[in-house]
């Protein structure tokens, strides 16, 4: 019998090394729908018409600061297959613009980090899906609703910020050359406009 190698198996961490995902800050997070299924709805004349399936994705993620007193969910779109969205972590009461360390700030006891957000949201939706399914005829997924892992990006100044907001609020009139759209014509010429 062949055993597997695990050092071959680990996936490759695509997180910033030796970056603190629990400090304090802005992030860009886009999670994406496994094998890039479209089950939350369609993009009709640039704008997302969100099923009833986008709706308790949308609405899951807008209450994420009901789980963790510390996220503060700021722009976000449900597109058919992924969803785009900012977090902010906050340390004490007031939510900080920028993912980078904040002068004098202190580190909180609550570790929560953003892979632990993205986690609950991915264990929550997939549940809510689940049932969708069962009570609601919804569409059958294979395997995983989500994709495994996540795509994020700190989000170092307020301009970053600021092309990020307009990135993910032309995401659905854009869905033609979306790299996420499965009969899309992708436009890779530029693949992170919000970096300067």
């Amino acid at each position: 019998m062949i055993t597997p190698d695990p050092v071959r198996l680990r996936r490759r961490s695509i997180r910033w090394k030796g970056y603190d995902y629990a400090q304090a800050g802005g992030y860009f997070v886009t999670i994406c729908v496994q094998d890039r299924a479209c089950l939350f709805g369609e993009v009709v004349d640039g704008a997302m018409r969100a099923n009833a399936a986008g709706l308790m994705v949308a609405e899951a993620w807008a209450a994420l600061t009901q789980r963790f007193p510390r996220v503060a969910p700021d722009v976000f779109v449900v597109m058919p297959n992924h969803l785009h969205g900012v977090l902010f972590l906050r340390d004490g009461d007031a939510p900080s613009a920028v993912g980078a360390p904040l002068v004098g700030a202190r580190v909180s006891d609550d570790r929560i980090t953003v892979g632990d957000v993205v986690g609950a949201f991915k264990s929550l939706t997939t549940l809510e899906y689940g049932r969708g399914v069962k009570t609601l005829g919804w569409p059958r997924f294979v395997g995983a609703l989500w994709q495994r892992n996540y795509h994020e990006h700190v989000i170092r100044d307020e301009v970053s910020l600021e092309r990020i907001h307009d990135y993910i609020l032309d995401n659905p009139r854009r869905w033609a050359f979306d790299r996420e759209n499965p009969n899309g014509t992708p436009n890779n010429d530029r693949e992170t406009p919000w970096i300067s």
